[in-house]
């Protein structure tokens, strides 16, 4: 185990600094600096190696974390890496984007601050790639299966890359230009930049994976055609139905869904595009909803030189320590200071809780100008509109944050004619089948929107159920998603 004393002696939580408001915001860059290698060994040093180690409960990949946090504060980093890819096939996109469920289900978060899992996990996987440790694993024996995965984000990518070591051919169909799904274009450069996803992407490549963009599956290519030519399909287009805002004056120009706004951003941050279409420069933002997708749409807006933002949630402001009804170690609902939070927060833009839009008012020429809300009690009460408080800000650019339903029907799903459950997400058993033979689902398309943690474990376990089917038995390890559930 790390230092058996560790936790006693290093008694505080260090995480790396995030580089000054003032001028980060001037650039797309990663917000965080490097954390020194002693620091870090100092808080690997922390990790107890639990009798019942509580942070495999709370990852939904079953990380060996007191394994490679021993290693790291032994210095013994490569062996550190060995034991992370064991279960993660992607710990630069977790380490960076995953909100750490692990580290709230640390034992020593019970009455001190966690270990600072997700830390020590980038910068395993940074120095890994830096030492030139981290290398291609083709297949020593070819199977003569092909095996076709539909969407390139964390699940389809961990089920390509697992079938591809297994020894099938496996070819990866992306609709968009780009590879990645939404760690491309939804994620914003400050929060990953997009070389962590390229550099994957070359791995995978000299692997043997096939990829192919621009091909939208269901228009481009039949279901037919698709299951002809595969002994095997997965399904791994996440849960793109985003949820809408249906008031009046929706259909005024200037409010868009955040994923029509932030891919474009996106695209300009990388030079695919040389300005953006849709843009906050000089106007009043206001962004509808405040989880990490509203987030990532004030930081978008402050670069681009709004004018002022405003954060609006119907939601009640979350306590800033973990309430009696949400205890160890659950995942708690708690105020966060992110990184985009700081710089509105720096800027004088407001985070309003407990409110509901009522409407928006566009100019002569359609251009949203304002937006109405009303305070609201909830969501006890339904969020009931309290008498009184109904006003009116400045809005000249909207974006709505407000999650997603499930996947898109059209198209695919129809055509392969899967069965969908209550909430329109694929329908899958324990193998991750879904009602259609040969055809399998993983990640938000068969779960519902999720953690990326999720996507990547149900990427890995539906892969070693297509490689059982495939081959007769598999070596492949196999997590079995709680919420799976049999085909009716």
């Amino acid at each position: 185990m790390a230092d058996p004393k560790g936790f006693l002696k290093v008694t505080q939580r260090e995480l790396p600094a995030r580089r000054p408001v003032d001028v980060r915001i001037r650039d797309w860059k990663e917000v965080y600096e490097d954390l020194q290698r002693p620091t870090l060994e100092r808080q690997a040093s922390r990790c107890m190696d639990c009798g019942i180690p509580f942070c495999h409960q709370g990852c939904p990949l079953g990380n060996l974390i007191p394994e490679w946090n021993d290693l790291v504060y032994k210095q013994n980093w490569q062996a550190g890496i060995e034991r992370l890819h064991a279960t993660n096939n992607f710990p630069e996109f977790t380490g960076r984007l995953c909100p750490a469920p692990c580290e709230t289900a640390c034992v020593l978060g019970i009455n001190q601050d966690p270990v600072t899992i997700k830390r020590v996990e980038v910068e395993l996987i940074d120095r890994a790639f830096a030492e030139g440790w981290v290398k291609p694993q083709p297949p020593a024996v070819k199977t003569g299966k092909k095996v076709a995965v539909v969407g390139s984000g964390p699940a389809g990518l961990a089920a390509a890359q697992q079938l591809t070591r297994a020894g099938h051919d496996v070819v990866v169909y992306e609709r968009s230009d780009a590879l990645g799904g939404l760690l491309r274009r939804g994620i914003p450069e400050f929060k990953m930049e997009k070389r962590h996803v390229e550099r994957r992407l070359d791995q995978m490549r000299a692997e043997g994976t096939v990829f192919k963009t621009g091909v939208n599956v269901g228009v481009d290519i039949t279901a037919e055609e698709l299951r002809a030519e595969y002994d095997a399909v997965v399904l791994a287009g996440g849960a793109t139905a985003w949820r809408d805002l249906n008031v009046p004056g929706r259909e005024s120009t200037g409010v868009y869904q955040a994923m029509e706004y932030l891919p474009i951003a996106n695209q300009v941050a990388e030079g695919v595009l040389p300005e953006p279409t849709i843009t906050a420069e000089g106007k009043h933002v206001v962004v509808i909803g405040g989880g990490d997708t509203g987030a990532d749409c004030i930081g978008t807006a402050l670069r681009q030189g709004a004018a002022s933002v405003t954060q609006l949630e119907i939601m009640p402001k979350p306590p800033e320590a973990r309430p009696g009804s949400q205890p160890w170690p659950t995942f708690p609902i708690l105020f966060k200071m992110e990184s985009a939070h700081e710089e509105l927060e720096a800027a004088g833009g407001p985070r309003v809780y407990a409110v509901n839009t009522l409407g928006f008012t566009a100019d002569e020429d359609g251009n949203v100008k304002s937006l109405r809300l009303v305070d609201v009690e909830g969501p006890q009460t339904g969020f009931k509109p309290i008498e009184g408080t109904e006003r009116e800000i400045p809005a000249e650019l909207v974006t709505l944050s407000m999650g997603f339903l499930g996947p898109q029907r059209e198209g695919l799903l129809e055509q392969l004619g899967v069965e969908l459950d209550q909430r329109g997400n694929v329908v899958r058993n324990l193998d991750y089948r879904t009602s259609v033979d040969g055809v399998y689902v993983a990640g938000d398309m068969g779960r519902g929107q999720s953690l990326i943690v999720w996507a990547i474990a149900e990427g890995r376990a539906a892969a070693s159920r297509v490689d059982q089917d495939l081959q007769g038995s598999t070596a492949l390890p196999y997590p079995i998603p709680p919420t799976a559930r049999p085909i009716a």
